[in-house]
């Protein structure tokens, strides 16, 4: 082949192989493909069933649910119905007896104690009815408690303990203790202290439950503003689904164990 020829064929080869390409990724182009986020919380047929004796109690019964990252969840139910039950699955405090449990990459049905800790201590902050706060500790020690356990360097423990009581509103009640403290700046320390460890699932057990209607309103307003504000999934178990109607992105009854109707 005489080389004109030669360099002509070849340079049709190459205008044929850039119509291609462009053909082909204009076509892609114009038929995007959406990938569907994989849930936050998985639990898949989960059971959780308790030896009393020669007696099984059934707290949770084959429960499956899916929650996004950055929902605002309330589980609502009557004492005995399961909520505190699910909630400590959800914290690794305790494991199911059937059924697989996820949450981010971790599954939690799966791990053995140390990996527990190493699960919660990354992973979840927990609000509880009782503050928990430790009496003798100022407010600021008990919210850098966390910190302290995980081996943080004292200069940043007590920077991160100040951002997070300053998030709650109580930089100037940083030095008080517990009983100096009213109820409802007490469970804003515990909700500074779940918060000091920057955790993206925050658990909430009747955070509301020792406080008058109107200091609850304020405590569940602030938990909006965490999950609105700061990104982070939300779970509240209480039984008044009116505090957290407002709020909640969904709220889930359970009765006897399981999930019946939901609101939104």
């Amino acid at each position: 082949m005489a080389p004109v020829e030669a360099h002509g064929l070849l340079f049709s080869l190459v205008l044929s192989s850039a119509a291609w390409f462009m053909h082909e990724h204009s076509t892609m182009s114009i038929h995007p493909v959406s990938q569907k986020m994989e849930p936050f919380i998985r639990l898949a047929n989960i059971s959780r069933t308790y030896a009393m004796g020669a007696t099984r109690v059934a707290a949770l019964r084959q429960v499956s649910l899916t929650i996004d990252e950055g929902e605002f969840v309330a589980i609502v139910g009557r004492s005995g119905s399961g909520k505190s039950t699910l909630l400590h699955l959800l914290a690794a405090l305790d494991q199911p007896t059937e059924g697989q449990l996820q949450v981010g990459t971790w599954t939690l049905g799966t791990l053995h104690p140390r990996q527990q800790a190493r699960f919660r201590r990354e992973m979840v902050g927990m609000i509880f009815q009782q503050f928990n706060l430790i009496p003798s500790m100022t407010a600021l020690e008990n919210v850098a408690l966390p910190l302290v356990l995980a081996g943080t360097a004292s200069d940043i423990r007590k920077t991160q303990a100040i951002d997070s009581l300053t998030r709650v509103g109580l930089r100037e009640r940083m030095d008080h203790r517990p009983t100096e403290l009213s109820g409802g700046e007490q469970q804003r320390v515990a909700i500074a202290r779940a918060l000091v460890s920057d955790p993206p699932l925050l658990l909430a057990d009747e955070p509301t439950g020792n406080l008058d209607s109107t200091t609850g309103s304020q405590i569940i307003r602030l938990l909006d503003s965490i999950h609105r504000n700061q990104g982070r999934t939300v779970i509240v178990v209480t039984h008044h689904p009116e505090e957290v109607a407002a709020f909640a992105d969904r709220i889930l009854e359970l009765h006897d164990g399981t999930f019946v109707d939901s609101s939104r």
